[in-house]
């Protein structure tokens, strides 16, 4: 029984040219038996098809006139899922939210979840793709984690419209005095590619425009996707949108995308993306898989727009916060919380018995033998975890994916050390067993919501200065002694302030594999510096990025690239995709 982390990197060392794993994620999702999604639309959420655009017969997006007249209905109970930090051992998230959903279908509750798209970056380099695995799935599952529905492509789409409305203004006789030197919109695209990072464009003479230093971001670290998934309506896209900074005159003055009248036509290219993309499990759960930035650069949460509309439909909504709770979750907590009024009803944070030995110093080569010297030290990581989300005023649970090679002395230790922190603990079979195989978790997790003990709390007021925030963030989640940033960052800060932006909350972009700045410090280290190398301002998304350590917004590919095992076979099927 093994999750599906660990499968799909086991499936992706295998040639392209093999048979699937009978057993593999893509193989389960292939065998499944789908509904059409007007049916599960119209059973399951009382959505009659006259209200959805369907892509397929699996697919739609539901109309924004009828999330409209959704507005008074009362709202239902949020339970957010996030994890310990991330190990190569695999912790499985995403088939936690799926498993979990099915599982409160399963025993009476009318439940959907809402996750966020993939990337073609990850789903190309290393990390897969994001439909959950084994029998906790949402199906297409080739399709959701290939192109979707295109979101990502308008979304791409509009942020270089936006880059060349800037080139083709200056071109033209740059009327608004934007200063090539200080022009801060970048280029991007959804895929992992390095030699994008720094460019130089407009190369060629006088008829292709003024030479300049540009770059690529990761289209998931757009300022664009992230106006996307916190946009409330079509207006407020293009609100947002219009107030994107894109870079400064010589005297340092602001230019946005209005004044470039960029902002109606991005709108065009995003207005049919922003509606809500209606998919389903392999148990016909139906779920909502819309937007996706990443945690580690991003705030890593699916649309607020498929949130609130979920909550209408619904009395459980399950959503999920990438990575680590230290960056997904307290990304969710004190941005999009902060921005919408939403509050989760209950925590789950997901682990593995594996992953918290790793965190003890046990290689990946040994994690099947027991070791609870190692296990006992590698519980810090979940520890520090979970008093972070009590930090928030919400009460956690502890779900833990089991693998065969874990014991009955292993599980009983986790038990216990997460019993003297108040916290239960619970296996769950739901990677082999679907919604049946996380039953208690669900039991756990209604029991928790019915108790009503979760009364969110930011972790800082909106008045407190840019910096502090930041260091907030660092000693209070991260456990650093203190954080370093140099006079240009920190007065780049008191610049933002001065320009009206200091009560935007703060996003962190490190590395997602520790607490610190360095990816191989695992467990829970303390006293370490964080230091704040960049720091960027997203005036139409509404927050401020501080980026720390080595962390990029254009990751590269590995030496060896899931994409070396992808193909599609004589029969047109899709193999080795995971």
């Amino acid at each position: 029984m093994t999750p599906a982390s660990l499968q799909r990197k086991e499936d992706a060392a295998m040639p392209a040219s093999q048979h699937q794993n009978p057993k593999s994620d893509i193989a389960i999702a292939q065998a499944a038996k789908m509904r059409p999604i007007i049916d599960i639309a119209r059973e399951k959420l009382g959505i009659g098809p006259e209200n959805l655009e369907p892509y397929g017969h699996y697919k739609a997006k539901v109309s924004m006139d009828y999330i409209k007249s959704l507005r008074n209905r009362p709202n239902g109970k949020l339970i957010l899922v996030s994890a310990i930090t991330p190990t190569p051992a695999g912790e499985g998230k995403t088939t936690t939210t799926v498993g979990l959903t099915d599982a409160l279908n399963q025993i009476g509750k009318k439940a959907m979840l809402c996750l966020r798209e993939p990337s073609l970056g990850p789903c190309f380099g290393v990390k897969g793709g994001a439909a959950g695995g084994g029998y906790a799935q949402v199906v297409p599952m080739e399709d959701i984690n290939l192109h979707f529905t295109g979101d990502f492509h308008a979304i791409g789409t509009a942020n270089n419209l936006l880059c060349a409305l800037i080139d083709n203004h200056i071109y033209w006789g740059n009327s608004l005095g934007i200063d090539p030197r200080r022009i801060t919109w970048r280029r991007a695209i959804d895929m992992n590619e390095r030699a994008l990072r720094s460019i130089v464009s407009s190369l060629g003479g006088v008829a292709n425009g003024f030479p300049r230093e540009d770059g690529f971001d990761i289209t998931v670290a757009s300022e664009v996707m992230a106006i996307f998934c916190l946009a409330s309506s079509v207006d407020d896209l293009k609100k947002r949108l219009a107030n994107i900074i894109v870079g400064y005159t010589r005297d340092r003055k602001p230019v946005r995308a209005g004044e470039l009248k960029a902002h109606g036509p991005m709108t065009a290219l995003l207005k049919d993306a922003l509606m809500p993309n209606l998919v389903q499990t392999l148990e016909g759960t139906p779920a909502f898989i819309h937007g996706g930035p990443f945690a580690n650069i991003a705030h890593g949460c699916n649309s607020v727009l498929a949130t609130t509309t979920a909550l209408k439909l619904c009395d459980y909504v399950v959503t999920e916060a990438g990575f680590g709770a230290d960056l997904g979750g307290e990304k969710f907590f004190d941005i999009k919380c902060r921005k919408t009024g939403l509050a989760p009803d209950c925590m789950v944070l997901v682990a593995t018995i594996r992953a918290l030995k790793m965190h003890g110093g046990v290689k990946k080569e040994d994690l099947k033998t027991e070791n609870l010297k190692a296990l006992e030290a590698g519980m810090a990581n979940l520890q520090r975890h979970v008093e972070n989300v009590q930090k928030f005023g919400i009460v956690p649970i502890v779900s833990l994916n089991r693998f065969s090679a874990d014991t009955p002395a292993e599980i009983e230790l986790v038990k216990k050390t997460c019993a003297k922190l108040g916290v239960e603990a619970l296996m769950a079979d739901h990677w082999a067993e679907g919604g049946k195989g996380a039953a208690n978790v669900a039991h756990a997790v209604v029991k928790a919501v019915e108790s009503g003990k979760s009364k969110l709390k930011y972790l800082y007021p909106d008045e407190m200065p840019l910096l502090e925030k930041i260091r907030t963030i660092a000693k209070e989640i991260y456990r650093a002694k203190d954080i370093s940033a140099d006079k240009s960052v920190r007065d780049q800060l008191v610049q933002f302030e001065t320009m009206g932006y200091g009560k935007l909350p703060v996003c962190i972009a490190k590395t997602q594999y520790s607490f610190t700045t360095s990816a191989d410090t695992k467990g829970a280290p303390n006293d370490h510096m964080v230091n704040v190398r960049e720091v960027r301002l997203s005036a139409g998304a509404e927050f401020i990025v501080a980026i720390c350590g080595e962390i990029m917004t254009m990751p590269g590919l590995p030496r060896v690239p899931a994409a070396d095992s992808i193909d599609v076979n004589a029969e047109g099927k899709i193999v080795g995709l995971f």
